[in-house]
C-alpha cells in the first residue's frame, strides 16, 4: 500500500531552475530599439530625393539646321497658295453629261473638262441654220425680181411703186438673212455654253461633281453644283506669310529667303519675296508678305504649310552643303582636352565628350556624341555632375 501512494514532493517547481531559465530569456529591450533605428534610417535613404529640392535646368535640342540661318533675320510662318486659281463652272443649267478629268490632271487653255447635255440646244442650233438657209434662197429671188424691175422702169414697161415694192422686199430679205445670222451666233454660243473648259492651264486640284448631277452658274438652281472642278496654275505657287507688324521693317522687296515646308523639313527651298501686300491685319497685327519659288519641285501643293527664313543676304547654293547637325554654342563645354555637353535623359544628367565643326552663327556643328533630338544643358555650371536629377525649365 505504502508503495502505491504518490509522492506529492516530485511535483514541486524547483525555484533555482526558474530563476535560471529567466536569466537566459532574448534581450528584446536592446535590440528592438537598433532594429528600429536601422528601420528609420533606411526609410529615409530610400527618401532622400523626395527631400532634396531638384535644381531647374534650361535645355536645348540637337537638330539639323541650314548653314545659311546664320544670316537669318527673322522667321515667319504661312502656307503655300496658287495666285492663279479658279473654281471652273458651267455658264448652263443642265445635267452633267461626261466628264473628261480627274484630280491631278493638268490641262491646257481652252481643253475640254465636262459636256452637259445638248440635245436641246442642237435642235435649236438646226432650226436657226434652216431659217438662214430659207432667208438666203429668198435673197436670190429677190435681187432678182429688183433687177428685172429696174430693166422694165428704164425701158417705160413699169411704174416706179413696183420699183419700190421690189426694193423694200429685197431690204426684207437682207435684214431676215441679218437677223438669222445674228440667232445662228446665239445658238452656237448656247451651245458651246454646254462644254465646260480650261480657262488657263493648270492643273485640276478637286472635283465637285460627277456625271449625271446638275450643275449650273454659281449654284443658282435646288440641288445643284456651282462648280464642277477646282484647278489651279502651279506654276504661280508663293507661300504666304504673315510677317508681324514690329519686324515688316526688316523685309523688303527682292530679299533673299529660304523656305521650308512642314511635310519635309530636310528640304529648303530658295525663295525671294515678291511682294508686300500694303495693307496690314488689324486683329493679329501682321502684314501679308507673298514669297516666290527660285527652284521648286512637284512634291510643293497648294494649302502646305510653311516657315520663310528671311535672310540678310544671298547664300550661294552651289558651295552650301545640305543640313548640318548642330546644337547652341553655349551648350559645348571644353573640359579635359576635350569638348562635353551634358545631356538630359529621363531626369537625369549624362556628361557626352563632343566632337565639334565649324560655327554657325549662335550655334556649332557637331560632328559626333550627340544625335537629333537629344536634349542638352545650356550653359552648365561647375556644380553639375553626371547622375545628378534635374528638372528642365
Amino acid at each position: 500500500m505504502q508503495n502505491d501512494r504518490i509522492d506529492l514532493s516530485t511535483l514541486r517547481i524547483s525555484r533555482e531552475k526558474r530563476d535560471q531559465g529567466e536569466g537566459r530569456a532574448f534581450p528584446w529591450r536592446i535590440v528592438l530599439p537598433i532594429l528600429l533605428i536601422i528601420l528609420l534610417a533606411g526609410v529615409a535613404f530610400l527618401l532622400r530625393d523626395a527631400f532634396t529640392p531638384i535644381p531647374e535646368v534650361e535645355v536645348t535640342t540637337v537638330a539639323f539646321t541650314s548653314p545659311s540661318l546664320s544670316s537669318s533675320l527673322l522667321t515667319a510662318s504661312g502656307y503655300v497658295v496658287a495666285q492663279v486659281k479658279a473654281a471652273v463652272a458651267s455658264k448652263a443649267t443642265g445635267r452633267l453629261e461626261k466628264l473628261y478629268v480627274e484630280e491631278g490632271d493638268r490641262l491646257r487653255r481652252g481643253q475640254l473638262i465636262g459636256q452637259l447635255e445638248d440635245r436641246d440646244v442642237i435642235a435649236a442650233l438646226d432650226q436657226v441654220r434652216a431659217n438662214l438657209a430659207v432667208a438666203r434662197a429668198d435673197s436670190y429671188d429677190a435681187r432678182q425680181s429688183l433687177e428685172r424691175q429696174r430693166i422694165l422702169l428704164s425701158s417705160g414697161l413699169t411704174s416706179k411703186a413696183e420699183l419700190d415694192a421690189a426694193e423694200a422686199r429685197f431690204n426684207r430679205v437682207v435684214a431676215t438673212i441679218h437677223a438669222s445670222a445674228a440667232a445662228l451666233n446665239a445658238a452656237e454660243v448656247a451651245l458651246e455654253y454646254t462644254r465646260i473648259r480650261a480657262p488657263f492651264d493648270g492643273t485640276v486640284l478637286t472635283k465637285h461633281a460627277d456625271v449625271g448631277e446638275v450643275v449650273a452658274p454659281f449654284g443658282a438652281a435646288t440641288n445643284s453644283k456651282g462648280a464642277v472642278v477646282t484647278m489651279a496654275d502651279m506654276s504661280s505657287l508663293q507661300v504666304e506669310a504673315d510677317v508681324s507688324e514690329s519686324n515688316i521693317t526688316r523685309v523688303k522687296p527682292g530679299q533673299a529667303c529660304e523656305i521650308v515646308l512642314d511635310a519635309y523639313p530636310d528640304k529648303r527651298y530658295r525663295g525671294v519675296v515678291h511682294k508686300i501686300v500694303p495693307t496690314a491685319d488689324r486683329a493679329k497685327a501682321t502684314v501679308l508678305t507673298k514669297i516666290a519659288f527660285r527652284e521648286r519641285d512637284e512634291r510643293v501643293l497648294p494649302e502646305m504649310s510653311a516657315k520663310v527664313d528671311f535672310l540678310s543676304k544671298e547664300q550661294d547654293s552651289t558651295a552650301e552643303s545640305g543640313p548640318k547637325l548642330t546644337v547652341a554654342a553655349s551648350a559645348v563645354v571644353p573640359r579635359e582636352g576635350g569638348w562635353y555637353a551634358y545631356q538630359v535623359r529621363e531626369g537625369t544628367l549624362n556628361e557626352v565628350a563632343v566632337k565639334i565643326g565649324a560655327a554657325s552663327g549662335s550655334r556649332v556643328e557637331i560632328l559626333a556624341g550627340l544625335a537629333p533630338g537629344d536634349q542638352v544643358v545650356i550653359n552648365p555650371g561647375a556644380s553639375l555632375k553626371a547622375g545628378m536629377k534635374v528638372k528642365p525649365k
